[in-house]
């Protein structure tokens, strides 16, 4: 059985590529983002496979929730994904998408997640010195978790940097016991 990410890339790939032929890849990304938080409500979970309800019916559901926003290239494409039950990957293509958007826009996505929120003026001088080390603009998300009890980790791409106060901890607590 295949995974969800290899399941949602061609649909991600397909996508980009119509966003991109259209100029429209701010639309697609909202469009996406919308359908896939439609996706994942619990109700609309018990539709996608329940074959009491037309596929009509399936999609009425996005399209009312998508409104004059899903025009009718992004219609076709639910269609697409619908014809082949794989609405409920909608969340994997939004993120498969939206890789590929940052690679086409020269950006890099960094997840850092800190013991304690970051300042504004903080996080800018993370995502100046990432920029520096990635020579790319840096799309920052940031996360808190007191559990690190101080530092933060940094996940871009491939790469971990563990700084927190609970990661050298447990790297101590290894050399210790070897």
């Amino acid at each position: 059985m295949l995974n969800r990410t290899t399941l949602a890339r061609p649909y991600a790939r397909a996508a980009f590529l119509a966003a991109s032929g259209q100029g429209a890849l701010d639309r697609w990304s909202n469009n996406l983002d919308l359908a896939a938080q439609v996706s994942l409500h619990d109700e609309v979970r018990a539709l996608l496979g329940n074959p009491r309800y037309t596929r009509d019916q399936v999609l009425g559901v996005f399209f009312d929730a998508g409104g004059e926003g899903f025009d009718q290239p992004f219609q076709s494409f639910l269609k697409t994904l619908d014809l082949h039950r794989r609405l409920e990957l909608l969340p994997d293509v939004l993120a498969q998408f939206e890789a590929l958007r940052r690679d086409a826009e020269d950006r890099v996505h960094v997840l850092v997640t800190s013991a304690h929120p970051l300042s504004d003026e903080e996080a800018e001088n993370l995502r100046e010195r990432l920029r520096q080390r990635f020579g790319q603009d840096i799309e920052l998300q940031v996360e808190v978790d007191a559990t690190l009890i101080g530092g933060a980790v940094i996940r871009a791409r491939d790469e971990v940097i563990d700084g927190s106060v609970r990661g050298q901890l447990e790297r101590l607590a290894r050399q210790v016991a070897a």
